[in-house]
């Protein structure tokens, strides 16, 4: 792609482990210039979290993958002389983020009220596990955690299984996509008034927007939300929605009307109820719905039910899933060279432009890899 939309744009990440700097990685795919300010010999403590122990050169795997595309300039902010440099930095900067605890940018002199005062267009993005009051700031922000407190854990698995969270990190990257939209907000406002912003964005909020459905009901009914006893797939929505077991595998169903759904897999059991039903016999149709699935393998019922266009389909897994058509034709993938010459197979930016794909193979940096060539480039004294 000749020119991305945010090709020209400076950032400053001050961010590690997952959320800012997935929000780092986003606007350098969207052709951003992201400069990770990272601490001399340690820099970013993502480089030390590893995914099922895998390394790649010094840094962890995880860390490959959510900063590539990206540079690596250390500063020691607790040096004057690097303050210094980093504060020149800020100087010539459109976007500065950081996901530290409330008050340590604050500490080194790089709170929000003192960053302004050198660069006032500065679009400024904090993110915080709990935001910046009450008894809660200072908590660890740890994606687990969250999802722990904030009802999420409830969400997932059947009625009588214990909380139960997702197997990915949902609440970093809900809020690194959150970070992402309110900068971009904040850079088409700049554009229009000259004016720079604080963005605020935290774990928690994100979890509970990302629960809005549940909170609102919730709030509407003063009634906690109440997992399926079988089959369960969304505590709010009746019967059929779901994931049952076939002869061979699994099938996915979700918003299917009761009685159409009898006749296209002839289940003459199922028959006896209707949608007015659907949810307050929940558990008792689903239970229903799940002894008769157990008699024909996935590829039979999903033959039937798209027949009658009812929205259905089966449960993959990543080695099933990457070798069929549909998903080779979305070309999610794309290979990463390392410095140190290891490849990398990784997903590409999710974001067509007028049609193209953006790939991004820039790999994440080796540590203070970019320091001279940007002391010289941007601060005149390499």
């Amino acid at each position: 792609m000749s020119r991305l939309p945010l090709q020209g744009l400076l950032v400053l990440e001050f961010s590690q482990y997952l959320s800012g700097p997935s929000a780092g990685l986003r606007l350098a795919d969207l052709g951003a210039r992201v400069i990770k300010v990272e601490r001399p010999q340690t820099g970013d403590a993502g480089r030390r979290l590893s995914i099922k122990d895998l390394w790649t050169d010094d840094s962890s795997m995880l860390f490959h993958t959510i900063n590539r595309n990206k540079e690596s300039y250390t500063a020691d902010l607790k040096n004057s002389d690097d303050l210094a440099q980093v504060k020149q930095l800020i100087e010539k900067a459109d976007v500065l983020t950081h996901n530290f605890r409330p008050g340590i940018m604050e500490k080194v002199g790089l709170g929000y009220s003192e960053v302004i005062k050198i660069n006032s267009r500065i679009i400024y993005g904090a993110i915080s596990g709990y935001g910046t009051e009450g008894p809660w700031k200072n908590r660890p922000g740890q994606d687990l955690l969250l999802q722990s407190m904030s009802g999420l854990a409830y969400t997932t698995g059947n009625a009588k299984d214990n909380p139960m969270p997702f197997g990915l990190a949902i609440a970093d990257n809900l809020c690194g996509s959150q970070l992402v939209q309110g900068i971009l907000g904040a850079l088409i406002r700049r554009q229009k008034t000259g004016a720079g912003a604080l963005i605020e964005v935290s774990l928690l909020e994100s979890l509970l927007d990302f629960q809005f459905e549940l909170l609102t009901t919730y709030h509407s009914s003063g009634k906690l939300p109440k997992r399926s006893k079988v089959n369960n797939g969304h505590p709010l929505l009746h019967a059929p929605y779901g994931i049952y077991a076939t002869a061979n595998g699994y099938i996915a169903i979700a918003m299917v009307d009761i009685k159409q759904l009898a006749k296209a897999i002839d289940c003459n059991d199922l028959m006896a109820y209707d949608q007015q039903v659907a949810f307050s016999l929940r558990d008792e149709i689903k239970s229903v719905l799940a002894k008769h699935l157990l008699m024909q393998p996935s590829a039979y019922w999903l033959e039937k039910l798209h027949a009658k266009d009812l929205w259905a389909m089966e449960v993959l897994d990543w080695e099933r899933l990457t070798k069929l058509e549909a998903y080779k034709c979305l070309q999610m993938e794309q290979t990463i060279t390392t410095t140190q010459g290891k490849n990398i197979t990784t997903t590409r930016c999710p974001i067509r432009i007028n049609g193209e794909r953006i790939y991004s193979p820039k790999p994440a940096p080796q540590l203070g890899e970019h320091t001279e060539k940007i002391n010289e480039e941007l601060i005149g004294n390499g």
